[in-house]
């Protein structure tokens, strides 16, 4: 969708440019970051599920 002062069309080319930039440290550490947040997010949904996955709970 594009408009005025949005258009996800250029946001996408400009972070495909920045992307395709990057050196090999900043990929690695780019990476490394992903890994660290999806483990954070797999620890707190079990600790979620363990609560009995309510949204809503009484405390």
């Amino acid at each position: 969708m594009c408009g005025p002062k949005f258009c996800s069309m250029k946001i996408t080319a400009e972070v495909r440019e920045y992307a395709a930039g990057m050196s090999e440290n900043e990929r690695l550490d780019l990476e490394k970051q992903a890994a660290e947040a999806r483990k954070g997010m797999e620890e707190k949904s079990k600790e979620f599920m363990a609560k009995g996955g309510e949204i809503y709970v009484g405390e």
